[in-house]
């Protein structure tokens, strides 16, 4: 099945107020941090630590959207794939009307934002996130979506009988629907995992360290089918992705606190 989508997939906005803009990719960041916080505020994880709906919103919004996933994904942005745009330009890291936000740095912002947090709450740090990654999931799933609405980050060329054409793309090839693949893997299948899991134990750091795993190695797989940034290239062997690259230390480190996990139960 060919399908060739509409201009519509071309930086969408859902409202135009003269300058003003308001994408549908900004709506699924903000659909996404309502969703988890309206899961968290009922998670028997977060019920147990004893976080109340103003200390949950303070988590999710505050700690979680605004430093964590905004700010650390913006930062780690620039130092992963636009660094040298960053040493030129220091500014350029305000330029957030430009695009560009990272996941891996996102995840670095969100786990440094939740240490201060616990900090303050006196609350333990594995054990929260634990319940932080149980609804991880939710946010990943519908800002792939929102990749797709924006026809970004789309996959590599395909000669099969399936796939998609871009109307950002300017070559107008035939592609994967890599970001529709990373929101089945990242959000439904990887959801499913981790409350299957956490259903099985009560042990501090199971649910997150399986987050880590899981969610690098599907990510790594799928970014075989997802088409490369242009000014970056393959990072190895003319196959890995810095997507893939930085998935790597996801995964042994994912283990260690598994094994350290497993070892104090």
């Amino acid at each position: 099945m060919i399908i060739e989508l509409s201009d519509f997939f071309n930086n969408p906005s859902l409202i135009e107020l003269g300058p003003l803009k308001i994408q549908y990719y900004a709506v699924t960041w903000l659909l996404s941090a309502v969703l988890i916080y309206a899961f968290l505020k009922k998670n028997r994880i977060i019920q147990e630590i004893g976080l109340d709906k103003e200390e949950v919103n303070d988590m999710v919004f505050l700690y979680g959207l605004f430093f964590g996933a905004m700010c650390g994904g913006r930062v780690g942005y620039m130092l992963f794939y636009g660094l040298e745009q960053l040493v030129n330009n220091p500014l350029s890291l305000f330029y957030i009307w430009q695009g560009g936000l990272s996941f891996h740095g996102g995840l670095i912002g969100v786990i440094a934002a939740l240490i201060v947090f616990c900090k303050k709450k006196n609350i333990e740090f594995l054990r929260l996130m634990d319940g932080v990654a149980l609804a991880m999931p939710i946010g990943l799933g519908l800002v792939r979506i929102g990749n797709f609405l924006n026809g970004e980050l789309y996959g590599k060329v395909t000669n099969g009988g399936w796939g998609f054409i871009f109307p950002t793309d300017p070559f107008g090839a035939l592609r994967h629907p890599s970001q529709l693949y990373e929101s089945f893997g990242e959000g439904l299948i990887l959801f499913a995992i981790l409350f299957l899991i956490s259903m099985k134990t009560n042990v501090k750091g199971i649910v997150c360290s399986s987050f880590l795993i899981f969610y690098g190695s599907i990510r790594f797989i799928i970014e075989f089918f997802r088409q490369p940034d242009a000014h970056i290239g393959y990072i190895a062997f003319d196959s890995i992705s810095m997507g893939q690259l930085l998935c790597m230390p996801m995964i042994v480190i994912g283990f260690f606190i598994l094994m350290y996990s497993r070892k104090n139960a």
